[in-house]
C-alpha cells in the first residue's frame, strides 16, 4: 500500500486579505453589529488556516462545499482565490442576525467577482451526488439537527476520494465553549443549573436559540455514524494546541471566552502541557477536527 505524502499547505494569503476587506465593508455597513462581525472575521481566518492542507490536496479550482456557511465570508474568500464554492446555509435557530450579514457579504462578493453559489437548505436535505472535491464545516456540526444524516448526505455529495473536514466542539469534554460553562453530564442537567447564565450571555447574540440548536456531538457518536456508513474517520490531535494559541493571540476569541480561558492557556503553555495535547486520544480532546473520505 502506497503511503500518501502530505501536500504542502495551500497559500491562502489572498483569501485572508479578501476576508479582511469584507470585514471592513461589514463594519462600515452594519456598525451596530461590529462585535459580531469581528467574531465572524476571526472564524473565517481560522477556517481558512484549518483547511490549508485539505485545500492543497483538493488542488486549484477544486469544487468546494461549505456546510453551514453562516455569513459566507469563508466561502466568498475561497471563491475569490479561484475555487468553485457552494455555500450551504439554512439560517436556523440561534442565528437570527445572520441573514443581514450574509446579504451584505454576498453583495460585496458580487462586486468583487467572488460570489459563491448559495443553497438555503439544511444539510440533511442535500442531494448533489459526486459533485464536490472537498466539503468542510467550521464550528457547525454541533448545531445541525441530525449529525448522522449530515454525514451521510455530505459523503454522498463527494466524488470518490473526496473528503469532508469538520471542526467542532466535543461534548464528552466537560466544557461548553459558546457559553463558557462546565457541562454536567447532559444538556438537560446543564440547562437546569446554568439557565440564568446561559440566557444572560453577553457574547451570544441569541442565547436561547443557540442553546436549542446544540446537539451535544461527541467523537463516539461520529465514530458510530461513520461505522454505519462504512467509512473510517480520522482526527487531528493538533487542534487543541491551535485553540490554546487562539486564546493567546486572537482578540475576538479572547472576547468570547474571557480572561479565565486565556489564563489557563498561558499556564498550560508555561508548563509545556500544550505539547502533551498531541498525545491525548481524540475522545479526551475538548474539540475535534475530523476528516472523512469517500471510498474510491
Amino acid at each position: 500500500m502506497t503511503r500518501r505524502v502530505p501536500a504542502p499547505p495551500a497559500d491562502l494569503t489572498s483569501v485572508h486579505a479578501w476576508i479582511d476587506r469584507a470585514g471592513a465593508h461589514l463594519r462600515q455597513s452594519a456598525p451596530d453589529l461590529a462585535g459580531v462581525v469581528a467574531d465572524y472575521v476571526g472564524e473565517a481566518h481560522f477556517g481558512a488556516s484549518a483547511l490549508a492542507a485539505d485545500l492543497a490536496i483538493a488542488g486549484p479550482g477544486a469544487r468546494l462545499l461549505e456546510v453551514g456557511a453562516g455569513a459566507a465570508l469563508l466561502s466568498a474568500g475561497l471563491q475569490s482565490n479561484g475555487f468553485r464554492v457552494t455555500a450551504l446555509e439554512p439560517l436556523g435557530d440561534g442565528f437570527s442576525h445572520m441573514a443581514r450579514l450574509r446579504s451584505l457579504v454576498l453583495e460585496h462578493a458580487e462586486t468583487t467577482g467572488a460570489r459563491p453559489e448559495t443553497l438555503d437548505i439544511p444539510a440533511e436535505a442535500l442531494v448533489r451526488p459526486g459533485a464536490f472535491d472537498l466539503a468542510f464545516s467550521i464550528n457547525v456540526m454541533e448545531h445541525v439537527a441530525d449529525p448522522a444524516a449530515v454525514l451521510r448526505q455530505v459523503l454522498a455529495s463527494l466524488r470518490p476520494g473526496g473528503r469532508y473536514r469538520f471542526v467542532c466542539p466535543h461534548y464528552t469534554f466537560p466544557f461548553e465553549p459558546h457559553f463558557n460553562i462546565p457541562t454536567l453530564g447532559s444538556k438537560a442537567r446543564t440547562w437546569r443549573v446554568f439557565q440564568r447564565r446561559i440566557l444572560a450571555s453577553p457574547v451570544v447574540v441569541d442565547p436561547e436559540g443557540t442553546w436549542a440548536s446544540l446537539n451535544w456531538i461527541t467523537v463516539g457518536s461520529v465514530r458510530r455514524a461513520c461505522a454505519a456508513l462504512g467509512v473510517h474517520p480520522t482526527f487531528d490531535r493538533g487542534l487543541t494546541r491551535t485553540f490554546l494559541q487562539r486564546a493567546l493571540d486572537d482578540p475576538s476569541f479572547q472576547r468570547r471566552h474571557g480572561a479565565v480561558v486565556r489564563g489557563i492557556a498561558i499556564a498550560i503553555g508555561a508548563l509545556g502541557l500544550d505539547r502533551a495535547a498531541l498525545l491525548l486520544p481524540p475522545a479526551l480532546q475538548p474539540a475535534m477536527s475530523c476528516c472523512i473520505e469517500r471510498p474510491v
